[in-house]
């Protein structure tokens, strides 16, 4: 536990937990709505925030965000008025946001495309006091949206239609969730990197629905999933001197095959369990089909 004696670990480790929480709470919205690579699409537009934020000599951070936000948006809109062509324009969006980060940061006084490193593929020793207050912030924000509201947005991700004609505001719930997708990604960029936080957002949400079949289940099993793993990568690549975002993406495939492994014996158990309750030759029961969606969750 000697790590713990210096302050830029302990700044790390707390950046660490927050981005193991906040990136599967936003994920498992995205699994559920199929849109899982949106997390590194938002990556390559914030990627011109941090080199907005090198050039103006303004916080990469909070511009990243600003950007990021903005990028957030403009994919929303893209996927509502886009149709046919709405492919073309999130490639120009996301390979223009990266193209932007690199001519901005070699504008920048002193700037060159090795100030880009740590944000892309994260960086234990540069998260500073600044960075820790930023992210803390940011994470409260998510934090809010995707539990306060969890039933909306998980209503929504379920069946958009659905819950239009139950009066939820759709497109402003759509809107949100891509705006707290943006904010997740900037306060992830310092530990996992640009490249990587989709990885984060999506695999512990994909082992944890191997688990379980209820949403509530699913979205604690996640972000359990997910502080283990940043923490335990974030110690890791301390200790044996090696990048902290590729880490922390290795161990979270690992998660995922070896839960993926637990859950086999498990459906195994659980269909015998089904057949013992309903033996062959038994009357079928009348049910609905409960409303499923991705991995099987069937309700908050």
């Amino acid at each position: 536990m000697d790590f713990l004696d210096y302050a830029f670990m302990q700044r790390a480790l707390l950046a660490a937990v927050l981005v193991g929480i906040t990136a599967p709470a936003v994920g498992i919205y995205l699994v559920q709505r199929r849109q899982a690579l949106m997390g590194d699409g938002i990556g390559h537009v914030a990627m011109t925030g941090v080199g907005l934020g090198f050039l103006l000599s303004a916080s990469p951070v909070w511009m990243a965000t600003a950007v990021s936000v903005l990028g957030a948006v403009l994919m929303e809109l893209i996927r509502w008025y886009g149709r046919t062509r709405g492919d073309i324009a999130l490639a120009m969006l996301f390979y223009g946001g990266m193209a932007g980060g690199v001519m901005f940061i070699n504008l920048a006084p002193g700037g060159s495309n090795a100030n880009l490193t740590s944000y892309l593929f994260g960086s234990l020793s540069t998260v500073s006091d600044s960075d820790v207050t930023s992210i803390c912030l940011l994470a409260a924000f998510v934090v809010l949206v995707t539990v306060g509201l969890r039933r909306q947005l998980f209503a929504v991700s379920q069946d958009e239609e659905f819950a239009r004609v139950t009066g939820l505001p759709v497109r402003a719930l759509n809107l949100l969730t891509a705006v707290t997708a943006a904010v997740t990604v900037t306060v992830a960029m310092r530990v996992v990197g640009l490249l990587l936080v989709s990885a984060l957002m999506v695999v512990p949400v994909a082992a944890a629905q191997q688990l379980s079949r209820s949403f509530a289940a699913t979205f604690a099993i996640a972000v359990a999933i997910g502080v283990s793993v940043t923490v335990g990568g974030t110690v890791t690549s301390y200790y044996q001197d090696v990048p902290p975002g590729a880490t922390i993406v290795l161990l979270t495939i690992a998660a995922f095959l070896a839960l993926g492994a637990l859950a086999a014996p498990l459906a195994r158990r659980r269909a015998r369990a089904a057949a013992a309750a309903h033996p062959v030759g038994d009357p079928a029961e009348c049910t609905i089909p409960a409303s499923r969606g991705a991995g099987g969750a069937v309700g908050v």
